[in-house]
């Protein structure tokens, strides 16, 4: 190999280390610090291509990717001082690489380690201020939502933001569990009577009132039909009455026939009568007489 050739070899290695040396690439799910001489120079770098100065600076890369906090269930105490077990997780990254380096030592260990202090604080606070049927009932998202807004809070103060909290599971202490079962049971027992006790006497009233109103309709129908049938029979004996003003002897005729139905109406009726009585004055007669 020639000397000329050699030297061009060793130029271009000598400008590949210091090109290396003086570019680096951040990217978009990383955070990067700039260091001089063990100093921090400069950590607001987007991502894309930067350059450093070679051997004097030197550059370490975070990563900014979503992480997650899955501490183990711990327990804590409600306001009536019952233990609940709770399981969580929280949803975290690094935002500023500056403070999660000097305060954390850039150390992902570190920032759960801080985290999972702060997350069982703020919990132990949210659930000291309610009661199991509080928690069971429907303050579970305010209580995330609340925890999380503290401990994101605090948590900037070293270069990281919490995304997300989540209560995977609030369960009661087996040891108590049983005995509010049974009050829950016994209470659902209790008001179920009630109801049932309310519902039967309102279908006690309803039953009175359902009767007087029979009664009611019974006598005013009994009062109607009287009428009707003391203003039919006053219509009837009007018109008897004028039927036989005008022919007298058809009168007689016919309350004889009246007297014929009653007495004959039954076969041991025995009736000892001459049969020129006046009883049988229309039997001896062709004709009514006119």
């Amino acid at each position: 190999m020639s000397g000329k050739r050699l030297l061009l070899l060793i130029v271009l290695g000598v400008l590949f280390v210091v090109g290396s040396g003086t570019i680096y690439v951040v990217d978009e799910r990383e955070k990067a610090i700039v260091f001089q001489f063990g100093e921090i120079v400069r950590w607001d770098d987007q991502p894309g291509i930067h350059f450093k100065k070679p051997f004097v600076n030197n550059v370490k890369k975070y990563d900014a990717r979503m992480q997650t906090l899955d501490a183990d269930p711990e327990e804590y105490l409600t306001l009536e001082k019952k233990n609940l077990i709770v399981d969580s997780f929280v949803k975290w990254r690094v935002e500023d690489a500056f403070k999660y380096y000097t305060k954390l030592g850039g150390l992902a260990s570190n920032a759960r380690s801080r985290l999972s202090q702060r997350v069982n604080d703020a919990l132990r606070s949210e659930f000291g201020k309610r009661t199991v049927q509080q928690v069971i009932a429907g303050d579970r998202k305010q209580i995330m939502d609340v925890v999380r807004e503290a401990i994101d809070k605090d948590s900037r103060e070293f270069g990281i933001v919490v995304v997300d909290l989540r209560l995977k599971r609030v369960d009661l202490d087996p040891e108590i569990s049983g005995s509010i079962y049974q009050r829950m049971v016994a209470e659902r027992s209790r008001v179920a009577k009630e109801l049932r006790a309310q519902g039967a006497q309102t279908a006690e009233v309803i039953r009175a009132d359902a009767d007087r109103q029979r009664e009611i309709i019974l006598a005013n129908a009994g009062r109607d039909a009287q009428v009707t049938r003391g203003r039919g029979d006053a219509k009837a004996t009007k018109v008897f009455a004028d039927a036989f003003g005008k022919d007298r002897e058809f009168y007689r005729f016919y309350r004889s026939l009246d007297a014929y139905q009653s007495t004959f109406s039954t076969p041991d009726n025995l009736l000892v009568i001459e049969p020129s009585s006046e009883f049988f004055r229309y039997f001896n007669q062709a004709s009514p007489a006119n």
